[in-house]
């Protein structure tokens, strides 16, 4: 990365994150992801001190289709990933490849100030950065 241009992760992450209530089944949040085209929503934090949570297309996968449990059963809290990885929407996408890259995460919840304002995947920060060379 021999760049020496500031981008903000800001600059390159994906604005549009889909919220669901922890207490919202897994049903809830399939038709939430279908509709939006996404692969992945955030679960809200139940008050100011708690943290995000987040539930992929992969853990639905694994935690409710492979053990066969009823999607409509089943709450985004009981199979969500909590707390989840975030980066500053300040930090430099340089840096934030590099963590990313060293703990084995393609994607990571965007926070500015302790609120949730988008998600950034490795794809997003590498299309990025070969576009500046």
């Amino acid at each position: 990365m021999s760049s020496e241009t500031y981008v903000p992760v800001r600059d390159v992450m994906s604005a549009d994150i889909k919220t669901i209530d922890g207490l919202a089944s897994v049903k809830d949040a399939v038709q939430l992801m279908r509709k939006s085209k996404i692969s992945s929503v955030i679960v809200e934090r139940r008050h100011e001190h708690d943290e995000y949570g987040l539930v992929t297309v992969k853990d639905i996968a694994e935690k409710v289709l492979v053990p066969d449990l009823s999607p409509e059963r089943v709450s985004a809290y009981e199979i969500m990933r909590k707390p989840v990885f975030s980066i500053d929407a300040k930090m430099d996408i340089r840096y934030a490849v590099r963590l990313l890259s060293r703990f084995g995460i393609t994607r990571s919840l965007v926070l500015d100030e302790g609120k949730a304002v988008g998600i950034v995947t490795l794809r997003d920060i590498v299309m990025r950065h070969t576009e500046m060379d």
